[in-house]
């Protein structure tokens, strides 16, 4: 996503010039100009009321850059989505920590759900900076739309939460934390509003979920391990599940239903925004990881998903180590492998990984 530039040259104010084509002078203008002018002005009018009621009638918004298509609610037992998604990009925009492929990041997302596994349109919610201000990815808007994702879910649909942006890590006084930390995103307001805790999105989106629905959440951020909180790991290198329940006994479980994460790195490791797989937009490393690896392969199970993004990530790292890369990743030298965890435990190598 390219820079926007700011002006600093003072130009000076002057009276726009009669050089447009549709422009007409008021004064001296035959009864011939003044009666195409008025048919001109009024072939305008109506065709922008006309492009301004498509747009209502078909529940798209009138900003035209925007991609969100009116997301649906929840809907009768006959309307009802299976598939709904929440993408959350945060950019940070004129701030010192601002990133620059979120939005990036999104916009891949949304059409590789839309193309690879159908889902409608009006059933994702998009939340960046670029949208008006009810789709800004604040706190209030992300916590309103977790509920959103999963309220009136039934079995047999498909939710994704997708983040990408800043995640961080603090104390847990709560001895509900394995490692001592909670993990956190950061919404765009998280300066003034406070960052939005792992405990409380498990509680918001991984409770609730009943028998025969399945979550995935899929987060590019740093810190974001075990932002779920949910209560297997996946340890690739053992190829078995580690236990990652609340030594307090806390509950972390769903209500029947499966979630699944896949997060940029572990808890304690930074995630990488760059270039060097796209060439020149800023992309998040694992997003764009996954979407590829997808792409390319037509059994994709969650191992394999594991394994070549993992093949990736270090014919990436041995190349930097000889410096060819290294100006094109931000804040740090290495991208981390992705980390799966879910609810409950299951053979990665015969799952087939479906969104």
């Amino acid at each position: 996503m390219e820079k926007t530039k700011r002006c600093n040259t003072q130009h000076s104010v002057t009276k726009p010039q009669s050089k447009c084509k549709c422009f007409v002078p008021t004064g001296g203008q035959s009864g011939d100009n003044q009666e195409r002018h008025h048919r001109f002005t009024q072939f305008v009018k109506i065709f922008a009321e006309r492009f301004k009621n498509k747009l209502s009638s078909s529940g798209e918004s009138t900003n035209v850059s925007s991609m969100n298509v009116k997301p649906s609610g929840t809907g009768s037992a006959e309307t009802h989505p299976r598939k709904r998604a929440l993408l959350c990009g945060v950019t940070y925009k004129n701030k010192k920590y601002k990133l620059k492929g979120t939005v990036n990041d999104v916009k891949s997302m949304r059409k590789f759900l839309i193309d690879k596994y159908g889902y409608p349109e009006e059933c994702i919610r998009v939340l960046t900076e670029e949208e008006e201000e009810n789709f800004s990815p604040t706190k209030k808007n992300i916590q309103e739309s977790l509920k959103w994702l999963v309220e009136g879910s039934e079995s047999g649909d498909s939710l994704v939460f997708y983040f990408s942006g800043h995640g961080l890590r603090q104390p847990d006084f709560n001895d509900e934390e394995r490692d001592g930390f909670d993990e956190t995103i950061c919404p765009v307001d998280f300066m003034q509003e406070g960052m939005i805790l792992d405990n409380d999105i498990n509680s918001t989106i991984v409770w609730p979920l009943k028998e025969g629905v399945t979550l995935h959440a899929i987060v590019d951020a740093c810190h974001s391990g075990t932002i779920l909180d949910l209560e297997h790991v996946y340890n690739r290198e053992r190829n078995e599940w580690e236990d990652n329940s609340a030594p307090s006994k806390a509950r972390k479980s769903t209500s029947g239903g499966i979630a699944i994460c896949l997060s940029a790195c572990e808890d304690d490791k930074m995630a990488a925004d760059t270039t060097a797989f796209t060439g020149k937009a800023m992309a998040g490393a694992m997003t764009y990881l996954m979407i590829e690896t997808v792409r390319n392969n037509t059994e994709v199970t969650y191992g394999l998903l594991l394994d070549k993004m993992h093949e990736m990530v270090e014919q990436f790292n041995n190349k930097s180590c000889l410096g060819k890369f290294l100006p094109r990743v931000l804040y740090h030298r290495k991208i981390q492998n992705a980390l799966l965890s879910s609810s409950e435990t299951f053979n990665v190598y015969e799952k087939k990984f479906l969104l």
